[in-house]
């Protein structure tokens, strides 16, 4: 069920720029402006702020929006974490007191926290913890996020996901691993 986040942030709005008959900038109101969020478990929330498909990104015919119309498809279809040849932006509300979920996607991601604290686990063992400010560069490797915030706060990053080879270590490849407890409705397609 899509709608307002669970968490105690405030709401996020998605404003998208456009072009009218003149070729001045105006924003496209064919989307709401309104963040509609995915509870995955109990331990986030998922906004899909926007999709791509393809690079370089077709804006062409102007008059038609095809990156829009293919983004408000996406809403209603896209299932999985990351978009094949194209671009994913999300934001994730992580709640307080809850396990990181291990997982690895074939992508490379920038993960920038815009609220709260939160720490950064490789299955290597290693912790990096990221506050307000901070971004990781996540090159598909195996990794989990978990909420550190003080006072039992939510946690908000923002992640923009691009695919990329999956990585070849010691001649195995690293492929797309959700792990056991990812929940089902970010399965790949």
């Amino acid at each position: 069920m899509a709608g307002k986040s669970t968490s105690s942030l405030p709401e996020v709005h998605r404003f998208i720029t456009d072009h009218d008959a003149d070729g001045k900038a105006v924003f496209n109101k064919s989307v709401p402006e309104e963040g509609q969020w995915q509870p995955i478990s109990d331990a986030a929330n998922f906004f899909l702020a926007y999709t791509t498909h393809g690079f370089p990104i077709a804006l062409n015919p102007a008059e038609k929006a095809p990156d829009v119309t293919s983004y408000k498809n996406d809403l209603e279809t896209v299932k999985s974490l990351t978009v094949d040849n194209g671009s994913v932006l999300r934001f994730v509300d992580f709640a307080p007191d809850t396990e990181p979920i291990m997982h690895r996607t074939t992508s490379l991601d920038y993960g920038v926290v815009l609220e709260g604290a939160v720490e950064c686990h490789l299955d290597s063992g290693e912790v990096k913890t990221l506050q307000r400010g901070d971004v990781c560069v996540q090159r598909a490797t195996n990794h989990a996020w978990k909420n550190i915030s003080e006072n039992g706060g939510w946690a908000r990053m923002m992640f923009v996901l691009l695919p990329s080879e999956a990585p070849v270590v010691g001649g195995k490849t690293l492929g797309l691993d959700l792990g056991s407890h990812m929940p089902d409705t970010v399965e790949p397609k």
